[in-house]
C-alpha cells in the first residue's frame, strides 16, 4: 500500500461474470465474482463490486442506487467487453462512411473471400455503417519514370497535381475535393440523425489533406464524432484502415457512453481519481483517451499480463503459455519475455489494424456443446453462452463441457454459490445433468449396435461418454496450441502451461500430458486472473507513422529522427498522466519486410550490434534473427523495407505482487474424499481447500483443490504443491498410455481424425516457413496431406476445394505406374494432369513413408504447391489461349526428385528449361523460386513422415492404419446417410431415383450429368456421358478436377464437418468418357479447365441436385503486365440464392476463395489506377429469394500493358431455380481514349495503351423461387442459429488466408 489509506481496484468485465480485484488500507485483498448482467439487482457490475466491498470494508451504508463516494478510492482499472459485444451484437454508434468516388461498396466486399467455404448460404457480418457518402477526390502514386500519362498532352491527366507524401513518396492529385458538393451531402446525412463518421480515402496515410479538408467541414456542420483514418492507425492498405476508422467511428461513442455512466454512479464523477481502462495491446490507458478500435481485447489482455508477470522468471524459466479457458471461450496466448503483438486481427468480420496482443480464441470453453454426428464425437463449434448456460445451471440449455466435467465428479456442486436456475438462487443440477447423459448414451449405443464395425463391442456407460467428449475436447484445443507454437518454430512440449479462467483447471493436467509438457501453473487468483492483471499491467502511450525507406545506412539519420519526435510525443503524454521522466520508457520499432514480400515483421533493435547501425540500435540483426527463426532461412542481397515507424511509451506502474504465504508445519488438510472418473474408470480423490493449504504443501494425484473462484483437478501420476506465493504447481507424470485395439471405438475415432488432420496442419506450417514465394508463403496456395498404402485420401489440409480428390489421383498414379517399386529416400514429382494433376503450375511432391520392419511403404504424404512460373506462351503460365499442353509449361508424370536420399538437381532443372524448345515458348522464368520451393515442400513432407513415425510409435502399425480405415469409413457413412435421404426426397418428389442437369460453356460445348440413386444402400452413379468433346483451347477439365468438384458438393450437401477423404467417393460411381472435355488426351491445354470448368461442374452438379440457383460460375481470371513484371487477380462475383436464403453480392463461390490484393497496394506496385470498385446493382436474378450482385471493377493503364482475361459465363446466363429469374451475364469492355467501347468477349489477350481503361463486369447469382409465391421456407429464413465462439488471433488469421486461395 502506498500510504494513502484509500482503496485500489481491478476489474474485469467478462461476458458472463464481472472479476474484481481489491487492494484495501493496511493490505488487505480482497477477490469478488458477480454475474455481468443482472438488471434485476444492479444497473452496472463493476460499480456493484466496488460498492459491495466499500460497504462491507468500511461498515458505511452504501445503497445500490446512490452514487458512491469516490474519495476512499485511489484508483480503479478495468478491462471491459463493451466493445467486443458492440462488435458482435452491432450495437455501437449509428454512423456512415465518407470514401472516394467509385467505392462505395469497397468495405462490404471486403478482400472478396467468404468465411466458410462449404456453406452454400454465404453469411457474412453486416457492415458497421448505414450510409456511404461518396466524395469525388482522389490521389495516387506518381510512379515516376513507370508513368506515361503525366507526359500526354491531351486528357484528363494532362493537368494533374504533384505532392510528396510524408513517407516522402511522389503522389498525384487527379482529382481535386470539391466542399460544396461535400457539404450538401454531409447535410443530408446529418438530417438522417446521424453523428458519427469515419472518413476512407485512398493513400490518406502519406498524403492526408483531403481527409483532413472533409474532417474540418464535418465538425463545422455539428458531427459529434469524426474518425480520419489516417489518424486511428496510418498504415498502408485501405481495407483494413477503413475498417479501423469505422471501428473507432461506430464504437469510441458508444465506449464513451458507457464510460460516462460508470463515472456518474460515483460522486463528482470520479474526479481526483485515477482511472485507466486495459487497451488491446496490454498497457493501461486513461478513461478519456480509451477508444474503439484499441478495446477489442480489452479483457483477455489482462490475463495475459496475469501470467507474464506471474509465471516467467519467477516460476519458471521456460517460455509459457496461457490457457485460459472461461464458460465461453478459450483463449490461448504466448509469453517468453516481451509481449507477442499481432498489427492486424479480425474481430466478427471486422479486420482492424491496432497493436493488439496474439490472444488466440480457438474453442468455445465449457459452454462447448456436445454432439454425436454419424458415428463421431463432436464438440463445438456451437456454444450454449451464458444464457441459457449448460443444462446443469437450470435454463433449459443444452448438454455441454461442464455438464461432461460435473457428471465425472470433476465439478463438486457443494462448493459452488447457488446462483442458478431462473431465481439465480438454486446450486448446480446434477441429477438434470446424468439424465441427458443417459439418453445420449442410448443414442450412441443404438448407433453402434446398428453399425458392423461396433455391433459386437459392449455397449458404452455414461461415464465413457462423459470421458469421451472431454478426451475429445482436449484433443480440439490441443490443435491450435500446436499450431500457435510450431507456425513461430517453437517445440511446444519446450513450455510451462499457465492456467486460468473458471474452467481451465479441470482440463490442464491432461492437455500438457498431450502436448508433452511437464508443468502447469495455476495461479492462486486463476478464477480472476485477468481482474489481477489489470492491477499489474503498466499504462502505455503509442504513437506510429507510414514509411516507405530502405533500411540502408543513408536512412538512418531520418529514422533515428523520426524515432525521437515520436518518443518524445510519447513521453509528453505519459507525464500529462502523472509519470516523472525516471518512471519511463519507451520502446523503439520498425515494421520491416523483405521488397517484393508482404511479411513484415515488427522489430525492435539489437543494442549489443558491433555493426554500423541507428543510433537506436541494429534493427537489422533482429529482422534476420526473427526471419531465420520463423521462415528458416533469410533472402541474401534483397534490400529490406521500412513500412513504419512506431514508438511504445511504457510508464512503469510498479505495483507488487504479493506476499510470500505461510509455510506448511503438517500434512495438508483433507476437506472430504469424493469419487472421480478418469480413463480406467472411478478413483478415490481427496479434496483439499486453497484457503487451506500453505507452501511446501504436496498433493499427489488424484486430488481435487477447490477454490472459491476455480476447479483444480490434479489427474493420477501428476503431483501438485503450493509455491512461496500460495500458487499451485503441478508436475506432470508420463501416465500410462491407455492400449488401444484395432476395433473401432466412437471416442478414438475422433481423437485419431484430429491427429491425422494435425499432421498434415504441421506438415503446412512447415511448408509455409520454409518456402520462399509469395504464392506459398504469403498467399498459402497449397495443400499437404496423408494417405493410405493404397494411396487413398486420409487427411488435407487446408481444404482448398480445387485440390480435394485430386491429390489421391496423383499418389495412385504414381503407385500404379512405377508398380510399386518405392524406395525410401525416394521422393517424387509429379504435375501432369493425366497423374491426377490439376492443372501444370500445381506442382505435386509425393514420399512414401516406410517404418521399421517394413518392405513396402505404410503410409504416403505428399504436398500440392502453386508455384508462380513453370515456363510457357506467358509469364505466370495462365495463358488465356493455350492450345496444347506443352504452351502451358514444364509437365512431369513420374519424376524421381530425389533418389535413394539424392536430389536431382541437374535432370529438375533441364525439365523446367525444356518448354524453351517450343517457338513462342519459354523455360521457367523463376527457377531459384521453383528450387526452392520444392525443396520446401521436401521438408514438409518429412515432418509429415516424422508424425506418422511417433503417432506409430505411440500406438501401433496395426491401430493407426485401422483408424485410418475407420475414419474413411466414418467419412463414407455420412454421404451415405445424405444420399439416402436426397434419394428419398427425389423418389417423393418424382416418383424415380435419377436426377438430370445440363449446362454450357461459352463455346456451346455442353456439360451433361445423370444421377442415379440407390435409396436402400445410400450409393449413386454419376454419369458425365453425353458431355462435349476435347475443346481446341484450354477449357479441358482433367478427371482430377471433376472429382475435386464433386467431393466439394457432397461436403456442401452434407452440412456438417466431415473428414474429408476417400470415404467421400466411394459410395459413388463416376462415369467420365474419355475424350470428352471432362476427360482429354494427354496433350490437350488445360489451364481454364482448374479455373473456370471446375466452377461449371459444380453449378451442374448443384443443378441436378436442385439445390440452389447458380453462382456466377467463373473466376474472372484477369492477367497484365509487360515482359519483366506481371499481376494476376481473379475476382469476385454473385452467388446463387438458395430454398431459404438470399445470395451473397461480391463474393467468391464454390471452387475458390482468392483474396483480391488491396487497391492502395495495386497502385503502388503497378502502373495501374483502380478507377471503380463496387457491386453491380440488379446483375443478381430476382425470385423469392434473390441472387447476389456481381461488381463493376475498372483500371486505368498507366503504361503499354498486355491485358489477358480468362472469363466464362458471357453468353451462357446463371441459371435461376424453381421459378427464379437467372443472374446477367458478365462483360469484359475496353474503353479507349477515343471513346470507343470494344467487347473483348469470355476469352482474350490485348496490348493496350497508356489511358485505356479495362471495365469487368462480373456475372450476377441466379434467384431462387418465383417472386409472387411465398414459399413454404420462408418461415426457416429466421431460425435461429446455435452461437458459437468468436475465433480470432494468429492462428485464426493463418486458416482464413488458408482458404481464401
Amino acid at each position: 500500500m502506498d500510504g494513502k489509506g484509500k482503496f485500489q481496484f481491478a476489474i474485469d468485465r467478462g461476458g458472463t461474470f464481472t472479476d474484481v480485484y481489491a487492494r484495501c488500507p493496511g493490505g488487505k485483498i480482497r477477490v469478488m465474482k458477480l454475474l455481468s448482467v443482472d438488471p434485476a439487482n444492479y444497473p452496472d457490475a463493476p460499480r456493484e463490486g466496488i460498492r459491495r466491498i466499500l460497504e462491507e470494508e468500511t461498515g458505511m451504508s452504501m445503497p445500490v442506487n446512490q452514487p458512491i463516494d469516490g474519495n476512499f478510492i485511489d484508483w480503479i482499472r478495468m478491462g471491459t467487453t463493451v466493445a467486443t459485444n458492440a462488435l458482435l451484437e452491432r450495437k455501437g454508434e449509428r454512423m456512415a462512411l465518407l470514401i472516394n468516388k467509385g467505392f462505395r461498396d469497397l468495405l462490404f466486399i471486403g478482400n472478396q473471400a467468404r468465411p466458410k467455404i462449404f456453406d452454400l448460404e454465404i453469411v457474412t457480418p453486416s457492415v458497421l455503417y448505414e450510409e456511404v457518402v461518396e466524395v469525388d477526390c482522389r490521389v495516387v502514386p506518381a510512379l515516376p519514370g513507370r508513368c506515361m500519362l503525366t507526359g500526354l498532352e491531351h486528357g484528363e491527366w494532362s493537368h494533374w497535381r504533384h505532392v510528396t507524401g510524408t513517407t516522402g513518396e511522389e503522389l498525384l492529385v487527379c482529382q481535386e475535393l470539391n466542399q460544396d458538393t461535400l457539404r450538401k451531402d454531409l447535410i443530408i446525412l446529418k438530417e438522417k440523425g446521424i453523428d458519427s463518421i469515419a472518413v476512407v480515402l485512398a493513400h490518406s496515410y502519406t498524403h492526408s489533406e483531403h481527409e483532413e479538408a472533409v474532417g474540418r467541414v464535418a465538425r463545422q456542420l455539428g458531427f459529434k464524432h469524426v474518425s480520419l483514418s489516417h489518424q486511428v492507425m496510418p498504415m498502408v492498405r485501405i481495407i483494413p484502415r477503413g475498417f479501423t476508422a469505422c471501428a473507432d467511428a461506430y464504437l469510441t461513442p458508444h465506449i464513451h457512453k458507457y464510460v460516462r455512466g460508470f463515472a456518474g454512479g460515483f460522486k463528482d464523477n470520479l474526479a481526483g481519481v485515477n482511472v485507466l481502462f486495459m487497451q488491446s495491446d496490454g498497457g493501461l490507458t486513461r478513461m478519456d483517451t480509451f477508444n474503439g478500435s484499441r478495446a477489442i481485447l480489452s479483457g483477455p489482455a489482462g490475463g495475459v499480463v496475469g501470467y507474464a508477470v506471474t509465471t516467467y522468471k519467477q516460476e519458471t524459466d521456460l517460455p509459457v503459455i496461457g490457457f485460459d479457458m472461461g464458460g465461453t471461450s478459450t483463449d490461448v496466448s504466448r509469453f517468453a519475455g516481451d509481449y507477442e503483438h499481432v498489427f492486424e486481427s479480425t474481430t466478427a468480420g471486422v479486420t482492424i489494424q491496432a497493436p493488439q496482443l496474439d490472444v488466440n480464441t480457438v474453442a468455445a470453453g465449457g459452454g462447448s456443446m456436445l454432439f454425436f454426428r454419424s458415428g463421431l464425437f463432436v464438440v463445438g463449434p456451437e456454444s450454449a453462452g451464458a444464457h441459457p448456460g449448460p443444462i446443469c445451471y437450470r435454463k433449459g440449455g443444452p448438454i455441454t463441457v461442464t455438464d461432461a466435467n460435473l457428471c465425472l465428479g470433476r465439478l463438486l456442486p457443494e462448493y459452488f454459490p447457488k446462483i442458478f436456475g431462473p431465481s439465480e438462487n438454486e446450486p448446480l443440477d446434477k441429477a438434470a445433468t446424468t439424465q441427458a447423459f443417459y439418453k445420449l448414451t442410448e443414442e450412441i449405443n443404438s448407433f453402434l449396435s446398428s453399425q458392423p464395425d461396433t455391433k459386437t463391442k459392449p455397449a458404452m456407460t455414461v461415464e465413457d461418454v462423459a470421458m469421451g467428449f472431454i478426451q475429445v475436447a482436449n484433443e480440439a484445443m490441443c490443435r491450435p496450441i500446436r499450431a500457435l507454437t510450431q507456425a513461430k518454430g517453437y517445440d511446444t512440449s519446450r513450455h510451462v502451461l499457465a492456467c486460468f479462467g473458471g474452467a481451465g483447471g479441470q482440463h490442464a493436467c491432461s492437455i500438457a500430458r498431450a502436448l508433452g509438457m511437464g508443468t502447469v501453473f495455476v495461479h492462486k487468483y486463476a478464477g480472476i486472473l485477468s481482474a489481477y492483471g489489470m492491477a499489474l499491467a503498466d499504462v502505455v502511450h503509442e504513437a506510429q507513422e507510414p514509411c516507405a525507406k530502405i533500411y540502408e545506412p543513408e536512412s538512418f539519420q531520418y529514422l533515428d529522427e523520426r524515432l525521437n519526435v515520436l518518443a518524445e510525443q510519447c513521453q509528453v503524454e505519459l507525464q500529462k498522466q502523472g509519470f516523472k521522466p525516471e518512471q519511463i520508457h519507451t520502446e523503439a520499432y520498425l515494421h520491416l519486410r523483405y521488397e517484393g514480400t508482404d511479411c513484415a515483421l515488427m522489430c525492435t533493435a539489437d543494442s549489443d550490434s558491433e555493426d554500423k547501425t541507428c543510433k537506436h540500435g541494429d534493427f537489422h540483426k533482429t529482422f534476420l534473427e526473427r526471419y531465420q527463426c520463423e521462415f528458416g532461412f533469410t533472402i541474401e542481397g534483397r534490400a529490406i523495407v521500412v513500412d513504419d515507424i512506431r514508438v511504445r511509451g511504457v510508464g512503469k506502474s510498479f505495483v507488487h505482487t504479493d506476499s510470500p504465504v505461510p509455510a506448511a508445519e503438517g500434512p495438508p488438510r483433507v476437506d472430504k474424499v469424493t469419487e472421480v472418473y478418469f480413463e480406467k474408470g472411478y478413483h478415490r480423490a481427496s479434496v483439499y481447500v486453497l484457503s487451506d493449504l500453505s507452501a511446501g504443501h504436496e498433493i499427489p494425484g488424484p486430488a481435487i483443490i477447490m477454490d472459491n473462484l476455480s476447479t483444480v483437478l490434479v489427474e493420477p501420476d501428476c503431483t501438485a504443491s503450493v509455491t512461496l506465493r500460495g500458487d499451485i504447481k503441478i508436475v506432470i507424470g508420463l501416465g500410462e498410455l491407455k492400449r488401444i485395439g484395432t476395433e473401432l471405438d466412437a471416442i478414438q475415432l475422433s481423437i485419431f481424425s484430429h491427429r491425422f488432420m494435425s499432421i498434415a496442419e504441421q506438415m503446412g506450417r512447415i511448408l509455409q516457413r520454409t518456402s520462399i514465394s509469395t504464392n506459398i508463403k504469403e498467399r498459402l496456395d497449397f495443400s499437404c496431406a496423408l494417405f493410405g498404402p493404397d494411396g487413398g485420401l486420409v487427411s488435407n489440409a487446408p481444404h482448398i476445394p480445387v485440390h480435394l480428390g485430386s491429390m489421391q489421383e496423383a499418389v495412385q498414379y504414381q503407385m500404379r505406374s512405377l508398380e510399386g517399386g518405392f524406395q525410401e529416400g525416394d521422393v517424387i514429382l509429379t504435375n501432369h494432369p493425366a497423374a491426377g494433376g490439376s492443372h501444370l503450375p500445381d506442382l505435386t511432391v509425393i514420399t512414401p513413408v516406410f517404418y521399421k520392419g517394413e518392405s513396402k511403404p505404410v503410409f504416403f504424404v505428399a504436398s500440392r504447391g502453386h508455384h508462380a512460373d513453370i515456363g510457357g506462351i506467358t509469364p505466370g503460365s495462365m495463358p488465356p489461349h493455350s492450345k496444347s499442353l506443352i504452351e502451358e509449361g514444364a509437365s512431369f508424370k513420374s519424376f524421381y526428385l530425389v533418389k535413394k536420399g539424392v536430389f536431382n538437381e541437374a535432370e529438375l532443372v533441364e525439365a523446367l528449361m525444356a518448354p524453351a524448345t517450343v517457338p513462342g515458348s519459354s523455360g521457367t522464368r523463376n527457377l531459384q523460386d521453383n528450387l526452392s520451393d520444392l525443396k520446401a515442400q521436401i521438408a514438409a513432407n518429412h515432418k509429415g513422415i516424422s508424425l506418422v513415425a511417433e503417432l506409430i510409435d505411440a500406438y501401433g502399425l496395426d491401430v493407426v492404419q485401422a483408424y485410418m480405415h475407420h475414419i474413411q469409413a466414418n467419412a463414407e457413412v455420412a454421404v451415405r446417410d445424405m444420399l439416402r435421404e436426397i434419394g428419398t426426397k427425389v423418389l417423393q418428389r418424382s416418383g424415380g431415383n435419377e436426377l438430370e442437369a445440363e449446362d454450357y460453356l461459352d463455346d456451346g460445348s455442353p456439360i451433361r450429368l445423370k444421377i442415379s440413386i440407390d435409396i436402400q444402400r445410400g450409393a449413386a452413379v454419376c454419369d458425365f456421358s453425353g458431355t462435349g468433346c476435347e475443346l481446341w483451347g484450354n477449357c479441358n477439365a482433367p478427371r482430377a478436377i471433376t472429382l475435386s468438384a464433386l467431393i466439394y458438393c457432397l461436403r456442401c450437401m452434407v452440412g456438417h464437418d466431415v473428414p474429408l477423404n476417400q470415404g467421400c467417393l466411394n459410395p459413388v460411381r463416376v462415369i467420365i468418357p474419355k475424350g470428352s472435355l471432362l476427360h482429354p488426351s494427354d496433350t490437350a491445354a488445360v489451364v481454364g479447365g482448374n479455373v473456370l470448368t471446375s466452377q461449371r461442374i459444380v453449378d451442374v452438379v448443384l443443378k441436378a441436385f436442385e439445390v440452389c440457383a447458380a453462382s456466377q460460375g467463373c473466376m474472372n481470371n484477369i492477367t497484365f503486365g509487360e515482359e519483366k513484371w506481371g499481376y494476376y487477380e481473379t475476382v469476385a462475383g454473385g452467388a446463387g440464392a438458395g430454398p431459404t436464403w438470399h445470395g451473397h453480392s461480391g463474393v467468391h463461390t464454390h471452387m475458390t476463395n482468392t483474396r483480391i490484393t488491396d487497391a492502395e497496394i495495386l497502385e503502388r506496385r503497378y502502373p495501374v489506377v483502380l478507377r471503380h470498385f463496387s457491386l453491380w446493382p440488379d446483375s443478381g436474378g430476382s425470385g423469392r429469394f434473390r441472387g447476389g450482385d456481381g461488381v463493376v471493377r475498372e483500371l486505368l493503364f498507366r503504361r503499354h500493358i498486355m491485358l489477358s482475361v480468362l472469363t466464362e459465363r458471357r453468353v451462357f446466363h446463371p441459371y435461376g431455380m424453381n421459378g427464379g429469374s437467372p443472374g446477367k451475364r458478365g462483360m469484359n469492355l475496353i474503353l479507349k481514349t477515343d471513346g470507343r467501347i470494344i467487347n473483348l468477349g469470355s476469352k482474350t489477350a490485348i496490348a493496350t495503351e497508356p489511358g485505356d481503361v479495362f471495365r469487368l463486369l462480373t456475372p450476377g447469382g441466379g434467384g431462387y423461387g418465383r417472386p409472387d409465391l411465398v414459399t413454404s421456407f420462408a418461415a426457416d429464413t429466421n431460425q435461429k442459429q446455435l452461437p458459437t465462439f468468436i475465433e480470432r488471433g494468429s492462428v485464426y488469421e493463418y486458416h482464413r488466408a488458408q482458404e481464401s486461395v
